[in-house]
């Protein structure tokens, strides 16, 4: 039998792979496309995304340099610019890759870890009881079935896993935009500056790079994604229904002249665009209507999971998608590779849920409100008018920059908690054993972590007997930390901390609890 069975090889299905590989289970990943999906869905990772990729060794791989993540300089919400100067340690990091890239990556990754991904090979349906799933699945040689312990739907937002489950997907769906991309089009030369990149058009004005800029009817964007020019426009009218879009607003061809007209419509001005040069078989031209907010019922029916957009689907303001979805998956890896080698209970899962679906929540929420307050209208124009002035105080800054980033995710609900737990680890430097590393650097292994600050040797002491079973580090942090002592979950967050010295034998057994808990040890 195997232990998981993964439907969906696009990155969140790939990152559970990469997950689950690393804690030494083997999932099989069925994708019915022939090959990676060459549509360039995604442009980038924000956040906590970016952060998780860190712990795992691969964002200096895509963004090609040793350099950590560095804090990104400025940040939109809903096409305002926020200046992070007001909150010069907002955790706002930004990684443009194209998701074809990102999906190459996460695809070596899980291959090197033992997942077993298989191309052009289609879900057609399951059966499962107390014991396990049988998968149902259409390959290139027929049909064949495959019996797993636990079963996952990574397929996306129309996910067949999650309608085969019977799980709903209350919510709502917006038929009031349109948005129309264009990748490798370029407006003409002399409207780019050369310095900024941002692209002053005749009759309408200056369009800061990779900046939305809401206009009469909808909102226009300009910028280079990686190498590669993109225009975005985000045209408007107004209805709203509650039944779900029937394609769940899928991509559809389009000319270029229709995105010259749609973009004239948006910001009442001619825009001409072109190929860029050599981009005969490179020009991507795309089309989506409609936009879904909507969460599941539940993640999990019985040995059935959801993650990423097959649990939850919504605006693409803000670019949340992947920085949500990436975090489900390590959520949910760590834990389920506990699971299914019967370290812990079954119960542990609930905390999947639990934990991601607040966050999932809350991004529908903050997409909803940039996508209300890009709206055309007198009304909307004065709100944004107010929201300029609030946006003027730090604390407002701060909190919108950890809502979009989701550095304000805490998955404690414990007022009594030290302040670090729940929280995202700090990436501060550590030197032990003459070298000196960074907390990504030592998460690495996806155990879970434990770093000894205190000098005096106690918390380690404390770990001696499973000491085989997590990483830890002891030795001096370089610069100020906010603890003595913290253990890390493999996903990024506190799960034990303490700012003693010299910790009392109460906290010591609390990370033994913890230990226990969450990790079977």
């Amino acid at each position: 039998m195997i232990d998981v069975v993964i439907a969906g090889a696009g990155p969140n299905g790939l990152m559970l792979a990469g997950e689950l590989g690393l804690a030494g289970v083997r999932p099989v990943v069925l994708e019915p496309m022939p090959g990676p999906n060459p549509l360039r869905r995604a442009n980038g990772v924000i956040g906590q995304g970016v952060r998780i990729l860190d712990h795992r060794g691969l964002y200096s791989t895509l963004a090609g340099t040793d350099d950590p993540p560095a804090l990104n300089p400025r940040a939109m919400f809903a096409a305002f610019p926020l200046d992070l100067a007001l909150a010069p340690d907002a955790q706002v990091f930004l990684l443009p890759v194209q998701q074809p890239r990102l999906v190459e990556v996460l695809a070596a990754r899980a291959r090197a870890h033992g997942a077993d991904i298989r191309w052009g090979h289609a879900l057609t349906g399951f059966d499962q009881d107390d014991d396990g799933v049988t998968v149902h699945v259409s390959g290139p040689d027929g049909p064949y079935d495959l019996a797993a312990r636990y079963f996952v739907g990574a397929d996306g937002g129309t996910s067949m896993t999650r309608k085969l489950a019977g799980i709903g997907f209350p919510g709502m769906s917006s038929y009031d935009m349109t948005v129309r991309m264009g990748f490798d089009v370029l407006p003409p030369h002399e409207w780019v500056d050369p310095v900024s990149g941002g692209l002053d058009i005749p009759g309408f004005g200056r369009v800061p790079p990779l900046q939305f800029r809401r206009a009469e009817n909808g909102v226009f964007a300009y910028g280079a994604l990686g190498d590669r020019a993109a225009v975005i426009a985000f045209e408007m009218d107004r209805s709203a229904r509650e039944e779900p879009l029937a394609d769940d607003g899928a991509d559809s061809p389009m000319s270029l002249a229709e995105l010259e007209a749609a973009v004239k419509r948006v910001i009442g001005a001619d825009v001409p665009l072109r190929p860029a040069q050599g981009a005969d078989e490179t020009l991507d031209l795309r089309r989506f209507s409609g936009i879904n907010s909507r969460i599941a019922s539940r993640y999990q029916e019985g040995r059935v999971i959801l993650v990423g957009d097959a649990a939850h689907v919504h605006s693409p303001m803000g670019g949340p998608g992947l920085n949500l979805g990436l975090q489900d998956a390590a959520n949910l890896g760590w834990k389920l590779a506990a699971v299914v080698s019967g370290r812990v209970e079954p119960a542990l899962l609930a905390t999947y849920e639990t934990e991601r679906r607040r966050a999932a929540e809350r991004v529908i929420m903050h997409s909803r409100a940039q996508l209300a307050l890009v709206r055309p209208g007198p009304e909307v124009t004065a709100l944004r008018e107010l929201f300029c002035e609030l946006a003027t105080d730090p604390g407002v800054v701060r909190r919108l920059s950890d809502l979009i980033s989701g550095a304000e995710n805490r998955y404690t609900t414990d007022p009594d908690a030290h302040p670090l737990v729940g929280y995202w680890v700090p990436d501060f430097a550590v030197t032990a054993d003459g070298q000196t590393r960074r907390v990504a650097e030592l998460a690495r292994t996806g155990r879970p972590l434990l770093v000894d600050l205190t000098g005096g040797g106690a918390v380690s002491a404390a770990v001696a007997d499973v000491a085989d079973q997590i990483t830890v580090a002891a030795g001096r942090p370089v610069g100020a930390v906010a603890g003595t002592a913290v253990l890390v979950r493999p996903d990024g967050y506190v799960a034990w901390a303490t700012s003693a010295a010299t910790p009392a034998e109460g906290e010591l057994s609390a990370l033994r609890g913890v230990l226990a808990r969450w990790f079977g040890i």
